[in-house]
């Protein structure tokens, strides 16, 4: 097997140094050219992940550095190597007090935490951060992503899965033993330490209207958590990420449950999201002014800036943040727009705004777009007149009252109750945020989802 080597962080410093002097970006064509390897294995370097010794060497040699101040010599472990992880990685920026806090909680009493929010807003990301905030307690972790088709996902074939996984034997007669299964696992829960992640739980969530819009398409899921949380005791702990919040979760356990709401990055958070991809962002950089624009218009979502930076920093730009302000920044420009006129003139509606935020270049079509595509699909599927009225209050640029979004729903015959419970499954799928602003509370849509919704409501029969 090859050797492969990885910066330390002071070989970083040392190699960002020298970059600057020679006018180069974090990602420049003229750099990799020069070391005859790829952008990827320069994007791997800033990243601080191992590559192959010889393009290790070739990288620091072409910016007339010595491979041997730059290495990191100390070992790599499985948690820095995070392999087995879907969305954590060395790009990982702020939300230093959340994780603190979290991490507090799930040491504490707290068995199940629950993430919640929009797609791509970074609650996978999260929850591995928290993992290896936590590995080093010793728990083992197992992790488990709803959105791989290839496994079933009701209580029966997880819970098998997981137990064998573990090393304990199911016969087949078991297997059709749901009671037993259910019993077996938390038993295994409560007496050894195992830390466990299960991502987009929304993916096995149902509604209707008698009975509740974000319950368990499978009962025995609430049956598990109900006894797991109704425990005496409890060694592990299970870390969820959601896009709705389970009804079925029973508040009277309180005391050993938590839901946070995740929202953007900060504006500094941004910034440091951006040079860690490879962005230049010095007070004095020209790209500055514009990525804190994008930064804002995104309202920190950190999937899309991921994507954006990732376009920035590859052809044709290679890391030219002005060109591509020239190519795409009117899509900015045109939320900015939509937004001064709202504060200043008092335009807070219209149907008519041209926002594409989700879609103006392949990468966010291919990944964010779709994302957002699979959540309005699972509303109209499950609720169509929330998402009718998810549609509808699109034209409204900013925060304004809930008399105002629930209005719509009356051209489609709802009644209060029929209005007043759409709005309550936007709220429990995060797809409204609820602020105050003089002493009133009003409701807005993450420009991301708006951008999405304005096209959809074109579509509203």
């Amino acid at each position: 097997m090859a050797v492969s080597l990885r910066a330390s962080r002071q070989g970083l410093e040392i190699v960002d140094r020298a970059r600057k002097n020679r006018g180069w970006t974090k990602r420049a064509a003229a750099w990799y050219e020069a070391a005859v390897v790829g952008e990827a294995a320069l994007k791997k370097f800033w990243q601080r992940r191992p590559i192959v010794q010889d393009n290790f060497v070739a990288i620091c040699e072409a910016i007339g550095q010595k491979w041997e101040e730059i290495v990191d010599n100390s070992p790599l472990t499985k948690t820095n190597s995070r392999a087995d992880f879907f969305a954590y990685d060395d790009a990982w920026v702020g939300r230093e007090q959340l994780v603190g806090e979290l991490k507090e909680k799930i040491q504490g009493s707290c068995r199940l935490l629950i993430l919640v929010g929009i797609a791509g807003i970074g609650k996978t990301a999260l929850a591995e951060r928290l993992v290896v905030e936590l590995q080093p307690d010793g728990d083992k972790f197992h992790q488990e992503n709803f959105e791989n088709e290839q496994q079933a996902s009701d209580f029966a074939s997880v819970a098998t899965r997981w137990l064998e996984n573990w090393g304990e034997p199911i016969t087949q007669e078991s297997r059709k033993d749901t009671n037993y299964l259910l019993n077996l696992l938390v038993k295994r829960l409560r007496e050894n330490r195992y830390l466990v992640v299960i991502d987009s739980l929304e993916l096995i969530l149902e509604g209707n209207e008698e009975e509740g819009w974000n319950d368990f398409q499978d009962n025995e899921w609430a049956k598990f958590f109900e006894t797991l949380l109704a425990a005496e005791s409890c060694h592990s702990r299970m870390i969820l990420t959601s896009q709705d919040l389970p009804e079925e979760i029973p508040a009277r356990y309180k005391n050993f449950w938590d839901c946070t709401v995740l929202s953007g990055l900060t504006e500094s958070e941004r910034l440091e999201l951006f040079e860690k991809t490879g962005l230049e962002v010095d007070a004095d950089s020209p790209n500055t002014l514009y990525l804190e624009r994008i930064g804002a218009a995104y309202e920190g979502h950190p999937l899309a800036l991921r994507m954006i930076s990732g376009e920035v920093c590859s052809h044709p730009f290679y890391g030219n943040v002005v060109a591509y302000w020239k190519k795409y920044g009117h899509e900015i420009e045109e939320v900015e727009k939509a937004l001064e006129e709202a504060k200043t003139k008092g335009i807070t509606a219209s149907a008519d705004d041209q926002w594409q935020l989700d879609r103006y270049t392949r990468e966010l079509r291919r990944n964010v777009r779709h994302r957002m595509e699979k959540t309005f699909g699972r509303l109209k599927k499950d609720v169509l007149n929330a998402y009718r009225l998810l549609c509808e209050a699109s034209v409204y640029r900013c925060a304004v009252p809930e008399d105002f979004w629930l209005s719509h729903l009356e051209d489609w015959d709802c009644d209060e109750d029929q209005q007043e419970a759409a709005l309550e499954v936007l709220r429990n799928r995060y797809l409204v945020e609820e602020v105050v602003e003089d002493d009133q509370l009003l409701l807005r849509q993450h420009n991301l989802i708006r951008s999405v919704a304005l096209e959809y409501l074109k579509q509203l029969d």
